[in-house]
Formats: structure tokens, sequence, C-alpha cells
């Protein structure tokens, strides 16, 4: 295996997780954004107000996107299997 398919491989693998993880990390900030804004505008000061909509935000969004997620991951891995001969040698 060359250093140029080694760095291929890997462009490939950070691009599919940045497109996998981007749903989740966007979503996370946009909704961090409005609540801090909400605890500044309304003066409450409690951890509890951020982090339970936060959790529940990103589990609604695993549990609705789990399909896109999965057909990602195993389009990805059947196209690394399909060219592993090319890897070998």
């Amino acid at each position: 295996m060359t250093p140029d398919l080694v760095a291929e491989l890997m462009r490939q693998l950070m691009r599919e997780a940045m497109i996998l993880a981007a749903p989740l990390l966007i979503a996370a900030a946009v909704l961090s954004f409005a609540l801090s804004l909400m605890q500044t505008l309304t003066s409450l000061q409690e951890q509890s107000l951020t982090s339970v909509p936060r959790l529940a935000l990103i589990a609604l969004i695993l549990l609705a996107g789990m399909p896109w997620f999965l057909e990602r991951l195993a389009t990805y891995t059947r196209l690394l299997f399909g060219d592993f001969r090319r890897y070998l040698g």
C-alpha cells in the first residue's frame, strides 16, 4: 500500500465522518445558541436547562436519522471491501 493510497483512504474516511457528524453538531450548536440567548434574556442560570434539551435533541436526531446514517456507513464499507484487492498489493 503506497502512501498516496493511505492518504486517499484517510481523506475519504474524514469526509464520511464529517458528513455523518455535521447534522448532530449543527443542531446542537444552534440549540445551544438559542438556549444561551434565552438564559441571558431571562437571567436563568440553571445548567439542566441547557443539557437536557440538547441531549433530547441529539437522541431525536439519532433516532430519526439512523436509516440515513447506517446507509452511509454501509455504502462506505461496501466501497472499501470492493476495492480490497487494490489495498493489498
